[in-house]
């Protein structure tokens, strides 16, 4: 949330409409449809899927309409929100709806549908667009964009979406309930003792929790895992992808090493270092420091946060907008990166835009996609900081002078200052993994057992990757 729509989420179960498909059969029958002349949208009409609200997705196709009418003033572009508590919620529910017959042209998916749409086919390649422009997108848009993003939305070798958008699993904190507290600015090299001592001072205040979070797979518990060097699966990366790296980043040392997408391995759910990341949890509200977290997005947080009842919380760029939002004035929160444990990794999720296998308009979604990702269109389509730029000439001082936060280039900074920054796990069974994860984390905060419930959770997903 991977990006500013409602967050990562919790899959509940397939909607009504699937009429008794599970999963492996929605796929199927969503991969077969519309092949022929019915598949995708009417000859006038461009169709995306959008997550979120639908007259937020109204709001926002008339505001585009008008740079489509540019490209083909004979196309209405039209989009359809798909509502959901999480990804893996809307996940489910584009399923449903394309198995229905009603594919959509672009769909705009995070790093956590990437996967599963590359492997069932649901989506086709960019490559053969890429490189047919890339003397064009070289400079005009890969020198502006960090690779660490374009890798998270590759899979086999290949590119799947242009990202426009990224949330990284920074920390921010309540200045005023810092100040009240006597704790000290955070600096980048803070530890995890020094934010389990500002939790501790900020929890002393009454009616205030030191730390806040929520059940979900980014920017949850799952960050204090990989500032634990552990991971719910095991990390590698497919081959291929030069074709790709040597046209676009060629010299670039950010590029060093990128290769075909990330390739989630074997379950290790029940390693010692996700353990005791999940243990350390479960320790902070032993010690009252944090109350025990619901399952779903960030919006009751950011309200909690708001009403200065919780010192911290992770967030990402789009709590810059999400708190101002909220009510809170510029300078009465701040951010910074994630403490230290073992080391200081983040993950991140990222947002992008892919072109439906069964579109009868690939080269015209081409074109609107290429659009979309434009610097000019991003405030378009972000109004008001609700989420972090791809684009590093965006990120500007300008552009949070209205919401804050101070410390604003702590969102970009995060790629470009530590390497070993990467996505959130999201392979093809994601749906099976956030529900799982989300099961058994409520299970380990309600037992106080971290290791049992990882056990499980190590069980699940050997299942899921099985089968």
């Amino acid at each position: 949330m991977t990006y500013p729509q409602p967050s990562p989420f919790a899959r509940r179960t397939l909607l009504k409409g699937a009429a008794g498909l599970g999963l492996s059969g929605l796929l199927a029958a969503a991969a077969g449809c519309g092949g022929g002349s019915g598949g995708g949208s009417s000859s006038k009409t461009l169709k995306m899927l959008y997550f979120g609200e639908q007259s937020a997705a109204t709001e926002l196709q008339n505001r585009l309409q008008p740079q489509i009418s540019k490209l083909d003033s004979s196309i209405t572009f039209e989009i359809s929100a798909i509502n959901g508590t999480d990804w893996n919620d809307f996940l489910a529910k584009v399923l449903t709806q394309v198995a229905a017959g009603t594919p959509p042209d672009i769909i705009s998916v995070a790093t956590e549908g990437l996967q599963l749409m590359a492997q069932k086919e649901l989506a086709v390649p960019l490559d053969d667009y890429v490189t047919k422009d890339m003397a064009d997108l070289k400079e005009s848009y890969f020198a502006d964009v960090h690779p660490a993003l374009i890798e998270s939305m590759m899979y086999q070798g290949h590119l799947w979406e242009l990202p426009d958008s990224f949330n990284a699993g920074n920390m921010f904190y309540n200045t005023k309930l810092f100040e009240q507290a006597g704790v000290d600015t955070p600096t980048g090299s803070w530890t995890l003792s020094d934010f389990e001592n500002a939790a501790a001072k900020t929890a002393s205040i009454k009616g205030v929790n030191g730390f806040g979070w929520v059940v979900r797979l980014w920017g949850s518990w799952t960050s204090f895992m990989y500032a634990n060097n552990a991971n719910l699966l095991e990390e590698g990366k497919y081959d291929g992808g030069d074709w790709l790296w040597n046209a676009a980043y060629s010299g670039d040392p950010a590029a060093a090493g990128r290769k075909g997408g990330w390739k989630w391995g074997a379950p290790t759910a029940n390693s010692a270092g996700t353990v005791e990341a999940l243990q350390y949890m479960i320790d902070l509200n032993k010690k009252g420091l944090s109350p025990k977290p619901d399952v779903g997005g960030g919006a009751t947080l950011q309200g909690l946060f708001a009403s200065n009842r919780i010192g911290m919380a992770i967030g990402g760029g789009f709590w810059a907008g999400g708190l101002t939002n909220a009510g809170m004035k510029k300078g009465s929160f701040d951010v910074q990166l994630f403490p230290k444990w073992q080391s200081q990794r983040h993950l991140f999720g990222a947002g992008g835009y892919a072109i439906f296998k069964t579109s009868q308009k690939k080269d015209l979604a081409w074109e609107v996609i290429k659009l979309l990702v434009k610097p000019e269109t991003f405030d378009i389509v972000f109004p008001g900081n609700v989420t972090t730029p791809a684009r590093k000439s965006l990120m500007t001082a300008e552009r949070y002078s209205t919401t804050g936060p101070k410390n604003w280039s702590v969102f970009y900074d995060t790629l470009t200052k530590h390497p070993d920054t990467a996505p959130i796990p999201a392979p093809p069974y994601y749906n099976a993994l956030a529900t799982a994860l989300n099961q058994r984390t409520t299970q380990a905060m309600s037992s106080g057992d971290a290791k049992g419930a990882l056990d499980g959770l190590q069980s699940d997903l050997e299942k899921a990757a099985g089968s």
